[in-house]
């Protein structure tokens, strides 16, 4: 924490009457890499963890933020998860690096991989990452941006516990199964999105359930097989439903195929949580796709990306992908995030007495 956050209990206890107060990015990712600690990651682990929520909650990605983390403690309360494992990280031939998570979280394991997916890539021209039995839990944009800052196109995708129906269906049959793109430009930030196959992302499903706000028709089925614009109906053995009917479930498909057949992880209707009824967190695959455009032969890459960014702007559009967050981020680092102290300080009291 910094100098003025000596006693992080004190501090959070000074705000006691207050609904919430700024903290700046850093001391919030330090206050929450510390419960992540305390509930029993390694420090290192528990840093990428932190800064998966806060960096969420900075970009305006409330339900990939701190929501998150009362889900994160009570998984680790259980042994569905090996907190501090340490990835079994394989070179391939060609540019195949593969990737064994032991059962622990993706995003420590996608640090320590990334490396030599970059080298591969720069040797190559193209990489590949296959990780399996791995934990992703959290906004996937962030596995992508820094590849795409040190010059990388990137891709990823993750499946995930069965959420969602495939089209025509009434049953969960896939994860949300999310993907991130990434493209470098020239002095400027990436453009990069992120995108679940699902209408709406679960999480944001649980933030209007806990809201009491309807979500958009064609959202999901309740357990009957019905629509239904309540979430609370979706959430409690009802179904999400793809984007787009046939197009978003194909593409769920691909994410199957991709981060659960060809990693060797689990699909998605295959992770079998019955006996870890407070895990939240699935045991699952990630597939990610590196390229570097300087091994490509063509020298005006970067100037090609600025002028489709320009030819999309004068069509029309607004904002490119990751503008948004740009500017949340920006509000954030110049404001700080606001919270509310109680409730992280419930959640540090909780990971100390080993009752997350």
């Amino acid at each position: 924490m910094s100098q003025k956050i000596t006693n992080i209990q004190a501090y959070l206890r000074s705000f006691a009457s207050a609904e919430a107060c700024r903290l700046s990015v850093q001391d919030l990712s330090s206050l929450i890499a510390t419960i992540f600690i305390r509930a029993g990651v390694p420090d290192g682990q528990a840093q990428i963890l932190a800064r998966t929520c806060v960096y969420a909650e900075r970009d305006g990605a409330h339900s990939h933020g701190l929501h998150r983390i009362p889900a994160y403690l009570a998984t680790l309360t259980t042994d569905w998860i090996t907190p501090g494992a340490e990835p079994d990280i394989h070179e391939s031939a060609g540019g195949t690096v593969l990737v064994d998570a032991k059962s622990g979280f993706a995003q420590p394991a996608l640090a320590q991989a990334m490396p030599a997916v970059m080298r591969k890539a720069s040797e190559s021209g193209v990489a590949i990452m296959l990780m399996k039995n791995s934990h992703h839990f959290g906004a996937l944009w962030l596995d992508v941006e820094p590849f795409a800052e040190r010059g990388f196109v990137a891709l990823t995708m993750v499946n995930s516990t069965s959420h969602m129906a495939p089209v025509g269906g009434t049953k969960p049959v896939y994860g949300t199964n999310p993907m991130a793109f990434a493209c470098p430009r020239d002095g400027k930030p990436p453009i990069v999105f992120d995108q679940a196959t699902s209408v709406m992302a679960k999480g944001d499903v649980q933030l209007a359930a806990n809201s009491g706000q309807p979500v958009p028709p064609g959202t999901g089925l309740d357990k009957f097989g019905k629509p239904t614009e309540d979430p609370a109906e979706i959430l409690d053995g009802g179904t999400l439903l793809p984007f787009s009917g046939h197009k978003g479930s194909s593409i769920a498909m691909m994410v199957e195929v991709l981060a659960a057949a060809l990693t060797g992880g689990n699909f998605s209707w295959e992770i079998d949580k019955s006996g870890y009824t407070t895990a939240h967190t699935s045991r699952a695959g990630q597939f990610l796709l590196c390229i570097d455009p300087r091994s490509s032969g063509e020298s005006a890459f970067t100037q090609r990306i600025e002028a489709l960014a320009r030819t999309l702007r004068e069509s029309g559009q607004s904002r490119l992908p990751g503008d948004r967050r740009y500017a949340n981020r920006k509000r954030s680092e110049d404001d700080g995030i606001a919270v509310n102290p109680a409730l992280l300080l419930s959640w540090l009291e909780a990971s100390q007495a080993g009752k997350a």
